[in-house]
């Protein structure tokens, strides 16, 4: 799986004008399920992206994990992260798992994050989504179970 994190003071995400999840400080999270991927890996990338020390201390450091700072989250699935841009001036997006897989995998992703006990927002997958955010640094941060 991959994840697109984000740290933002807000976010929110819109589908045909009406805002259907939103998240105050904490992370925008852009998750893709990979062929192959399993809900093991939809766990195990939700809880590094919750243990991943990206907010700052005191002392100004980034040494502070989303749990840390009472943070939230905002995951919106988003297959593109999959494109295949080697060839060509077309992306391909084989690499990603099929709707029903990736569906499934989104949602056990953004379950983790919850049994994380981070307080988590959601988008619709599948639907032309409009997102909006501040991100905060900026912080952005790519995380893959492959990687």
């Amino acid at each position: 799986m991959r994840a697109l994190l984000q740290r933002v003071t807000e976010a929110s995400v819109a589908v045909d004008g009406e805002v259907i999840g939103q998240c105050g400080p904490g992370l925008m999270i852009l998750v893709c399920a990979m062929q192959g991927d399993t809900a093991a890996e939809a766990e195990k990338l939700a809880a590094r992206t919750a243990r991943l020390r990206i907010f700052t201390d005191d002392a100004g450091k980034m040494n502070r994990a989303v749990t840390d700072i009472g943070g939230q989250a905002l995951v919106v699935s988003q297959f593109t992260l999959a494109a295949d841009t080697r060839r060509g001036n077309r992306p391909g997006f084989s690499p990603a798992a099929a709707p029903e897989t990736g569906e499934a995998l989104y949602e056990a992703f953004a379950t983790a994050l919850r049994s994380q006990g981070i307080k988590t927002k959601t988008g619709r997958f599948g639907a032309n989504m409009q997102v909006s955010l501040t991100n905060d640094g900026p912080v952005t941060i790519w995380l893959d179970t492959e990687a």
